[in-house]
């Protein structure tokens, strides 16, 4: 584990300690889909299956969460499961994971908060579902998720669906580019929906194997330039829903929100809601397809790393 000022505030699993140890290959997951992302009980059986395929294609898995004010880097089997139906957990942050820390919270963790815990641990690699962005309205709402911030300093990389495409996609991509993150498009030239394996926006950069994006985030580090890189790999094609239908749930739901006068914090979840009832399901489908998949590449990608330090 790599040595800096706060890291009392850490414990690590043994499984990852010695990993990290002895230069192994280790991806970093988020928890935010086991308390706010999925229902009881899939979403811990997605957490338990997220974590076997890291393991299956040659990496440790360190689910990331905050258990009574200690950042938990690895999650014990009866850990994930009691924060699969705890109450009161805090959605963090970079802004809240102070705050959980000190007053001894429960809490899950972002994209931008498990980066932060990521990279003070040791850990380079981190797979996720879909990034945060910009939302739609900014220009009344100035809503930016904090992962995109957190992409452009924090030396962490993401793989992912892209973003949800409730979001400004277009604003999204300008705001990562304004900021010098990479943005790569894993074997697609267009930039993954999430739910979508593509939408109608180019990807930067394209690379076509694990070892090509190790080479990517070598060459970043050795020229001593800041923040992460963002890999964007499509969901596989038997599971996606495809944009032109997607296109469609997403209109019907944001009319909804306008409708019921939904807001700020709310309009997400509320969103994300009203999809999962008129896709009759499929949405959240897709979403535990692609998060597996996810974790399949950032284990490869993380196991070529590992062999570059070695």
């Amino acid at each position: 584990m790599t040595s800096y000022m706060g890291q009392h505030h850490f414990d690590v699993a043994p499984e990852v300690k010695a990993a990290l140890e002895h230069g192994g290959a280790v991806v970093a997951l988020e928890s935010t889909i086991i308390t706010h992302g999925m229902p009881h009980p899939q979403n811990v059986t997605t957490a338990l299956d997220v974590e076997s395929v890291v393991r299956s294609n040659g990496a440790v898995p360190a689910t990331i969460a905050v258990i009574a004010g200690r950042i938990k880097v690895g999650l014990s089997r009866d850990e994930l499961e009691w924060l699969g139906t705890a109450e009161d957990v805090l959605k963090l942050s970079r802004s809240d994971l102070p705050y959980a820390v000190s007053a001894n919270r429960h809490g899950s963790t972002t994209v931008a908060a498990t980066m932060i815990c990521a990279h003070r641990a040791g850990l380079k690699v981190f797979a996720t579902g879909g990034i945060g962005g910009v939302h739609r309205g900014v220009e009344k709402t100035m809503d930016i998720s904090a992962d995109l911030d957190e992409l452009a300093h924090t030396p962490v990389t993401v793989i992912c669906a892209g973003a949800k495409a409730i979001l400004d996609l277009p604003r999204t991509l300008e705001y990562l580019e304004t900021r010098g993150v990479p943005v790569v498009g894993y074997q697609t030239n267009r930039f993954p929906a999430f739910w979508s394996r593509e939408s109608e926006l180019p990807v930067p950069i394209r690379i076509e194997t694990p070892e090509a994006v190790a080479d990517l985030v070598t060459a970043k580090q050795e020229l001593g330039l800041n923040g992460g890189i963002l890999v964007a790999n499509p969901v596989p094609e038997e599971d996606e829903i495809p944009m032109h239908e997607m296109t469609g749930f997403i209109e019907g739901a944001l009319e909804e929100a306008r409708n019921h006068h939904v807001t700020g914090k709310a309009v997400t979840p509320f969103l994300l809601s009203h999809i999962l009832e008129k896709t009759g399901g499929r949405s959240l489908e897709t979403n535990i397809a692609l998060i597996k998949n996810n974790a399949a590449l950032a284990a490869r990608i993380a196991t070529a790393l590992a062999r570059r330090i070695g």
